[in-house]
């Protein structure tokens, strides 16, 4: 199966290898995300212009190698951290980075969540205590822009019982194309976004839920048609990702495939006028 996706990524993408030199300074045309080799967990770097956003900042002990990567890449300032639910994979990270010295102009969350018991207070609300920093809440409608793009928040529409489901979808136009930034959204998330009407064609998706059986509906594939899907996941720490019926859903729909676990640093996915390419970090 790995072979067979391989082969189809080579004939639908142009495939460099390349490191991080390549996002020091991006094109005011272009669009970027680079998602990090964090394990079973998500941290993306998205840039646009002069703009970078880190999307979830993966696991605690993963920190070390997120800040790495941004010392590689020239990332010196982040216009925002965005955190798409509150889950310690994607949010594990954030006291590590926002403790660094990097400076970070604001950090957005869902305004939707629901908190284990335990906790009482918003994770994202503890990483932020000793700073004079507040979170911005992000809902459906919301908007960031970038420098030659724009952030849209699709959703989450409604808060769900299930944390999942109160993920950030984020629509990332640029470059002449768009990406759909999924978090862990499950079926009933997608569900709410397609009656909704919110869904519409883009290039890239990053899959839900590292790519578990309980996310990427074929209602969900049918409405984005992406040409690419990546996933960020590592089967050893979760066998069961990624499922084979979302594998074979993406095959059938001819839909390029990569994942974080494949590489030692991570993807990169850029969109110029309005054309995908990927290298392998």
């Amino acid at each position: 199966m790995k072979g067979i996706f391989y082969l189809l990524f080579l004939s639908v993408l142009i495939c460099r290898t390349a490191s991080c030199e390549t996002i020091n300074s991006p094109d005011s045309g272009e669009m970027s995300l680079l998602a990090i080799n964090v394990g079973k967990a998500d941290c993306l770097l998205l840039r646009s212009g002069d703009s970078a956003y880190l999307i979830d900042t993966g696991t605690k002990k993963m920190a070390d190698q997120v800040l790495e990567v941004l010392d590689s890449c020239g990332v010196d300032h982040l216009n925002g951290i965005i955190l798409t639910h509150t889950h310690d994979d994607h949010t594990g990270g954030l006291k590590k980075i926002i403790e660094s010295g990097i400076p970070v102009d604001a950090v957005y969350s869902s305004a939707y969540y629901v908190l284990k018991k335990e906790e009482g207070k918003h994770p994202v609300e503890k990483a932020l205590k000793k700073t004079d920093m507040t979170v911005v809440w992000l809902k459906a409608g919301d908007e960031i822009m970038l420098d030659g793009g724009r952030l849209t928040v699709l959703g989450p529409v409604e808060k769900s019982d299930v944390e999942n489901n109160n993920s950030l979808a984020l629509l990332a136009e640029g470059g002449g194309g768009s990406m759909l930034l999924t978090g862990d959204m499950e079926f009933p998330e997608e569900q709410t976004l397609l009656q909704a009407g919110l869904l519409s064609p883009v290039n890239v998706i990053k899959i839900g839920n590292h790519g578990e059986g309980d996310a990427t509906s074929e209602a969900l594939i049918a409405a984005v048609t992406p040409s690419l899907a990546v996933i960020s996941t590592n089967t050893k720490e979760e066998p069961d990702t990624p499922d084979p019926r979302v594998m074979k859903l993406l095959e059938r729909n001819q839909i390029s495939v990569v994942q974080t676990q494949e590489t030692d640093t991570g993807v990169l996915i850029t969109i110029k006028d309005g054309e995908v390419t990927t290298e392998y970090e």
